[in-house]
């Protein structure tokens, strides 16, 4: 039977070095995110802020741990959410970048900001759809602290996809950065894609960030 780090190992033996891995430890206890940082894992992710809370006030003496919040963000918990986490991968309509903006400078916030978006039509999840984001880039744009924190796109598949299927909304993903690059955003160069079950194809079409859960705690799921 492997062991947390050994299935850390075993990941980044599989992704190239400018790929970071983020343990998505949202099932996490403790002591499991405890033995996925002495197996190299700086980065986690989370998805709900008083859960988070708790383990960041177990775990304050594990140096140069950054936090991805992961899950979907309510606009009423923005403030506790820049003031918990490093990375907000969920930005994912206008009114919640608005709000983001307004209390960035009030936390002192510096979180990395992704815009989460949906290529693939899924009702089950969030995210900008491509022509969505298009029509507010302006209005986006007009955020100053928005602006100069974002940092990439974040996508979560359907489920059901085939192998082909993935890497064709993974590739798409990709283009939708170039274009943003193009059209005004050249700061946007972060993929946050591909879980347990996909980070390959992801990997393969350029994915900078991969959520992986399962793979390496075997709770939960990577969403």
């Amino acid at each position: 039977m492997t062991t947390i780090a050994q299935r850390v190992a075993q990941i980044q033996q599989q992704i190239p070095s400018h790929t970071q891995l983020i343990a998505v430890s949202k099932y996490a206890t403790v002591s499991q995110i405890e033995a996925a940082y002495a197996g190299g894992v700086q980065h986690f992710g989370e998805a709900r802020i008083q859960e988070t809370k708790l383990k960041q006030e177990q775990l304050t003496h594990l140096e140069g741990v950054q936090w991805h919040l992961i899950g979907h963000l309510q606009s009423n918990k923005v403030k506790a959410a820049l003031q918990q986490f490093q990375w907000i991968h969920s930005v994912d309509r206008l009114s919640l970048a608005n709000e983001i903006n307004r209390l960035m400078p009030v936390t002192g916030s510096t979180a990395k900001l992704l815009f989460q978006v949906k290529l693939a039509d899924d009702p089950d999840k969030f995210g900008w759809e491509r022509n969505e984001l298009l029509a507010h880039l302006p209005e986006l744009a007009a955020l100053s602290h928005v602006y100069a924190n974002v940092v990439g796109l974040m996508t979560i598949l359907p489920l059901g996809l085939d192998a082909g299927q993935r890497q064709a909304v993974f590739m798409a993903v990709a283009d939708f950065a170039q274009e943003l690059r193009d059209l005004g955003w050249p700061q946007i160069r972060e993929l946050s894609m591909g879980m347990s079950k996909d980070y390959p194809e992801a990997v393969s079409a350029g994915a900078t960030l991969i959520r992986v859960g399962n793979q390496i705690f075997q709770v939960g799921s990577d969403h």
